[in-house]
C-alpha cells in the first residue's frame, strides 16, 4: 500500500499522481481522443463514424461512408493537428481512415 503524505495537495495534483503511479495514462488517452473526435467532427461526421481507436500514436477511425472517408483523407494533417490541440499534447501522429 502506498505511503500517505501529510502534505496538503490539490485534487488535480493527487489525480495526476494517481494516474502516473498506476500507469493509467494510455487508457485515459484513448477515452479523451474518442471524446475529442466527437466534439470536433460534429454530428455530420459522427453519424457515419462506427469506431474510434487509438493504438500507440495512430488513430484508427472506422467510417460507414466511403465518400466521407475520401473527403476526410484530404485533410488528415489538419485533423491530426486539431485533435492534438484539443487534447493539449501530441498524442496522435498518424490517422488511418477505414
Amino acid at each position: 500500500m502506498a505511503k500517505r503524505n501529510n502534505e496538503n495537495i490539490s485534487i488535480s495534483d493527487a489525480l495526476k499522481e494517481f494516474v502516473e503511479t498506476n500507469k493509467l495514462e494510455k487508457g485515459l488517452n484513448k477515452v479523451n481522443v474518442a471524446e475529442a473526435w466527437v466534439k470536433l467532427m460534429g454530428n455530420g461526421v459522427n453519424n457515419y463514424t462506427n469506431a474510434v481507436n487509438l493504438e500507440r500514436d495512430t488513430l484508427y477511425v472506422q467510417l460507414s461512408s466511403s465518400v466521407l472517408r475520401e473527403e476526410l483523407s484530404y485533410g488528415k494533417a489538419k485533423i491530426i493537428s486539431m485533435l492534438n490541440e484539443e487534447l493539449g499534447k501530441e498524442i496522435i501522429k498518424k490517422l488511418v481512415l477505414r
